[in-house]
C-alpha cells in the first residue's frame, strides 16, 4: 500500500469487521469519512478522536493537539481532554522531549484542552518523532452532527483555503531550498500556516447558525476530504474549481515541488455541508469573525462526484496518496 491513509475498500474488508463486541451505547462508529466516534452518556455525547502526526517533525506537538481537536470540533463538540502517546528515535535527547512537551502544553491551552495522560518512549527503529494523540470533547445529543449527514442539495462551504498545513510543513522541512528560491520573508510567511490549522473556531461559529455536516479534510487534501463526506453520506458533489481559495504561498509551493493543492494535507481548512437557505448566513457569520468562507458547490443526490473547470465538468478523483509524500 501506498504512504497515508489506508484505501477506503482495504478498511471495509480488513478493519471494520475486527471491532470487537457491539455496545449500543455507541451511537457514531468506524466509517469511511467519519473521523470521531461518538458514546452516549445520557444528555450529553462523549466525542473521541485519534490521529498520529507522521509527515512532519517541526512543529509536531502542535499539530498533534489541533488535528485531534478538528475531529472532535466537526462533531458539533468542544475539545477538552487530550492523551498524548510519544514515541522518540534512538537519537533523540531530553531537549526533543521538552520541545515537544512545550508545543503540546501551549497548544492545549489555547483551546481549553487538558491533557491527562498518555505514554512517552524511545523506539527502536524509528528515523524521527511519531506523536499519536488521543482527544475526547462533549456535546449535548440534539447538537450531535457528523460528516455523514449531508443532504442532496446542501451547499458545500470551504473555510481558509487549500493546503494550509501541507504549506506549513513543506515550508519547515524544505526551508533552505525555498529561501534560496524565493526569501525569507516568503518562508516565514508559509511557516506562519502553521497558526492557522485549528477549525476549532470555525466550527464552532458554523454550529450556531445550523449545519447538516462537516469534515476537516487532512490527508488526501480538499479533494479526499470531499470523496470522504459524499461516500460517509452516500451522495455526489459537484465543485467548481474556480471557487477554491488558495493563499500565494500555497501556490506558489505547489508549482515549485510540481504538487497538486486539491490533494496536499489540509488541516486548517473546513468543508461544511448547509442547507442552500442557510448557506449565505453560515459564510457571513464566519466572515464576521475573520474566517474566509466560500461557496465550492453542492452535494448530489446522482452519486457522481466531479468538478468543473472552464465551463466542463469532468470527474474529480479521489486521491490514491497525500502529495506531501512526494516532498517530505
Amino acid at each position: 500500500m501506498l504512504p497515508g491513509k489506508v484505501p477506503p475498500e482495504k478498511l471495509r474488508e480488513i478493519v471494520f469487521n475486527h471491532l470487537g463486541v457491539e455496545d449500543e451505547r455507541v451511537l457514531i462508529g468506524p466509517s469511511v469519512g467519519i473521523d470521531a466516534a461518538a458514546i452516549d452518556f445520557g444528555g450529553r455525547v462523549l466525542i473521541a478522536t485519534s490521529d498520529p502526526i507522521t509527515g512532519a517533525e517541526k512543529g509536531i506537538g502542535y499539530y498533534a493537539v489541533n488535528v485531534n481537536a478538528n475531529d472532535v470540533a466537526t462533531m458539533g463538540a468542544r475539545p477538552r481532554w487530550f492523551l498524548v502517546t510519544i514515541l522518540l528515535p534512538e537519537t533523540a535527547g531530553e531537549a526533543l522531549l521538552r520541545e515537544i512537551m512545550d508545543d503540546i502544553h501551549r497548544s492545549a491551552r489555547e483551546i481549553g484542552v487538558a491533557v491527562i495522560g498518555g505514554h512517552t518512549e524511545v523506539t527502536v527503529g524509528l528515523e524521527r518523532p511519531i506523536v499519536l494523540g488521543t482527544m475526547l470533547g462533549e456535546v449535548e445529543k440534539g447538537r450531535l452532527v457528523h460528516a455523514g449527514n449531508a443532504k442532496p442539495g446542501d451547499a458545500v462551504i470551504l473555510t481558509k483555503g487549500l493546503a494550509i498545513e501541507g504549506t506549513a510543513i513543506i515550508a519547515a522541512e524544505r526551508e533552505e531550498e525555498l529561501r534560496a528560491a524565493y526569501g525569507d520573508d516568503f518562508v516565514e510567511r508559509a511557516k506562519s500556516f502553521l497558526r492557522k490549522i485549528s477549525v476549532v473556531k470555525d466550527a464552532m461559529v458554523a454550529m450556531e447558525v445550523g449545519v447538516n455536516a462537516m469534515h476537516d479534510p487532512t490527508e488526501g487534501g480538499v479533494a479526499n476530504g470531499l470523496h470522504e463526506m459524499a461516500e460517509a453520506s452516500n451522495l455526489g458533489f459537484r465543485v467548481y474549481g474556480e471557487r477554491f481559495p488558495i493563499a500565494e504561498e500555497t501556490r506558489v509551493i505547489c508549482e515549485h515541488f510540481n504538487l497538486d493543492p486539491l490533494a496536499l494535507i489540509s488541516s486548517g481548512a473546513l468543508l461544511i455541508a448547509a442547507p442552500p437557505e442557510r448557506a449565505k448566513k453560515v459564510v457571513d457569520a464566519l466572515r464576521a469573525e475573520g474566517i474566509t468562507a466560500e461557496v465550492i458547490g453542492e452535494f448530489l443526490e446522482e452519486k457522481k462526484r466531479v468538478i468543473v473547470v472552464d465551463g466542463e465538468e469532468r470527474p474529480l478523483p479521489q486521491p490514491k496518496t497525500d502529495e506531501l509524500w512526494k516532498v517530505v
